[in-house]
């Protein structure tokens, strides 16, 4: 399954290099990657325009969002990255109070596109 999020980062130039240089190869904690790799995550992405950023999951189908939040809310170290990335981020201006990354809906498949053809 592919699950796609949003997120703003805060609109400082310094900033936003710090959160890139959080995320280059190598400097993500091993017990972050882990985290992830454990709840079903095949990979995942994160791609920056400005000071938004849009994540892409690949994980499996029986990979539940809900119980991704439980585990990180009880792993220390989770909460500890999630802290240090909070100062970097801000939520996006239509966010639920509280919600951080925004689900996004897909609104177009070439694939389907291409297998509903009227010509």
């Amino acid at each position: 399954m592919r699950l796609c999020y949003a997120l703003d980062l805060k609109d400082d130039p310094v900033l936003i290099a710090e959160y890139e240089r959080w995320h280059a190869p190598g400097n993500v904690p091993r017990e972050i990657v882990d985290s992830i790799r454990a709840a079903g995550i095949r990979d995942m992405e994160i791609f920056r325009a400005g000071n938004r950023l849009f994540m892409v999951i690949e994980a499996d189908e029986d990979f539940s969002p809900a119980a991704k939040v439980a585990a990180d809310a009880t792993n220390p170290r989770v909460r500890a990255w999630e802290t240090l990335m909070h100062q970097f981020q801000q939520p996006l201006p239509f966010a639920k109070p509280g919600e951080k990354w925004v689900a996004m809906r897909r609104m177009f498949s070439l694939e389907e596109a291409l297998a509903n053809r009227r010509d």
